[in-house]
């Protein structure tokens, strides 16, 4: 019983929620942390997550003509001066390189806080003519941003893993087609492989990208009721391509301003599958991301182990030609309780417990990790195929429940102060009417906490018509909720 207690997790998750997610990113064996405050290891069953996630959008990226590429992460201080407005968004979080060895250097280094300035003054050189139009690169790599005061893995990092896209085309048009595309991309990521609902729209001016004429997101909210940026998509416009000299000779031989966007999405959405899928127990992964899919444990007494060892090793193979991610737990120092208790908090979507009888029997014993249940099934020349329909009623179950839970953190508020008492409690999702000014924007931050996370595509005055905070007439219905 100690050695359980060891490896599972101790805390409630509606006890002591940053507690929890503290003891799951370690003992699911996801992290480690790095001597250096605000950084964190990423452990191999991590970043087998991590690297799910990034095929997935990877392909996505390439059906439609994307590439990738690659960019240094140092950029000089006198190329940042070219877009002073762009880069003093980030000036406080970046770190800075200013020594090589023992040389002062003489143009101080930024170490990447994201790549415009960088990816913009290589584009100048590389764009002449409409022939080299789209351009449409994107980037897997790190950013590095000073988050020193808080910190949370995978939330809130001063290093963190992501993709940067960064696309140039001929008209606004091809732009604004391309935000929308690339934020529909996002949006069949998240829901349907990490099963987490999310609300799509427009940031606020005050918190759209800086730069950016206009800013789409995709909002998600917590268990303990705060939003979750999950990805984000950039109209930049001309506004980058007029200071960096993005131009082109048109079809009609004149010169030509490009259009431009940026999205990107990063590690988080690691933590927000934690967040929102876990229970006391640890993980619980959705099978379409899960790195190991099914996990065999074989069950038996020392007389019968080579006929249960055989018989694993033969349904694994059965199940990785069929195309399943799986595993096969044959490590004999652990019992098989203890196996059952760290698979559970790895969160592995579905395991066969695997004995003589059953083998006997022609069966197969089951339990999913979602909702514990047990179940057997036959081992018949069909039971490959009732596998997979229960991983993947699993896969709609989890975004059923997330999404239950989703639908009912959005509270309708028409009354200011109801709306304060709802945001003290960290009550998830407001949802009310805004009269399109910063002023009143401004105020309930500095009142509340909350942000406009999200202005939902959509109708965009309310039925009740006029702003939450001012009384005047409103132009938007908004979301606002406190954030990581």
């Amino acid at each position: 019983m100690s050695d359980l207690k060891e490896i599972g997790v101790t805390i409630s998750k509606d006890k002591d929620f940053s507690e929890w997610y503290t003891q799951v990113v370690t003992k699911a064996g996801l992290i480690d942390y790095s001597p250096v405050k605000g950084f964190i290891i990423l452990k191999p069953y991590g970043y087998k997550i991590w690297e799910n996630i990034k095929e997935i959008l990877d392909k996505k990226l390439k059906s439609s003509d994307h590439e990738n590429a690659f960019l240094p992460i140092l950029i000089p201080e006198s190329l940042l001066s070219r877009e002073k407005a762009h880069f003093s968004g980030f000036t406080p979080e970046v770190f800075w390189v200013t020594r090589a060895g023992d040389n002062k250097l003489a143009d101080n280094l930024a170490v990447r806080p994201t790549s415009e300035t960088l990816a913009y003054s290589i584009f100048s050189k590389w764009i002449m003519s409409y022939r080299d139009l789209p351009l449409k690169l994107n980037f897997w790599n790190s950013a590095l941003r000073a988050e020193i005061k808080s910190t949370k893995p995978f939330i809130r990092n001063s290093e963190f893993l992501w993709q940067e896209g960064h696309t140039v085309h001929e008209t606004d048009k091809e732009a604004e087609d391309e935000v929308l595309l690339i934020l529909q991309y996002y949006q069949d990521l998240i829901e349907n492989y990490l099963a987490i609902p999310t609300i799509k729209g427009f940031k606020s001016e005050k918190e759209k990208f800086v730069g950016a004429l206009y800013t789409t997101t995709l909002e998600s909210i917590m268990p303990d009721g705060k939003a979750l940026q999950m990805a984000t998509s950039h109209n930049l416009g001309q506004n980058f391509s007029k200071p960096f000299e993005i131009r082109f000779l048109g079809k009609d031989s004149k010169q030509y301003f490009a259009w431009q966007t940026s999205w990107g999405a990063s590690w988080r959405l690691i933590g927000a599958l934690i967040m929102v899928h876990g229970d006391d127990k640890g993980l619980i992964l959705p099978p379409n991301i899960a790195p190991i899919q099914i996990v065999i444990v074989p069950i038996f007494k020392n007389k019968d182990r080579n006929i249960v060892l055989d018989e694993s090793q033969r349904l694994k193979r059965e199940l990785g030609v069929g195309g399943l991610r799986v595993h096969l737990d044959d490590r004999e120092e652990y019992t098989s309780g203890w196996k059952f208790n760290d698979w559970e908090v790895k969160g592995i979507p579905l395991r066969i417990n695997l004995g003589l009888r059953d083998i006997n029997e022609k069966k197969l014993e089951l339990v999913r990790r979602d909702t514990k249940e047990k179940m057997f099934i036959n081992k018949n020349q069909n039971f490959l195929e009732s596998i997979k329909t229960i991983l993947n009623d699993i896969q709609n179950s989890m975004l059923e429940k997330a999404s239950r839970f989703h639908d009912r953190s959005i509270i309708r508020v028409y009354d200011y102060e109801e709306m304060r008492r709802k945001l003290k409690e960290n009550s998830g999702f407001i949802l009310t009417s805004w009269c399109g000014n910063i002023e009143c924007e401004l105020d309930v931050k500095n009142q509340t906490g909350a942000d406009i996370r999200v202005i939902p595509f959509g109708p965009e005055r309310s039925e009740r018509d006029y702003c939450i905070k001012c009384k005047k007439s409103s132009k938007y219905n908004v979301i606002f909720a406190k954030a990581y």
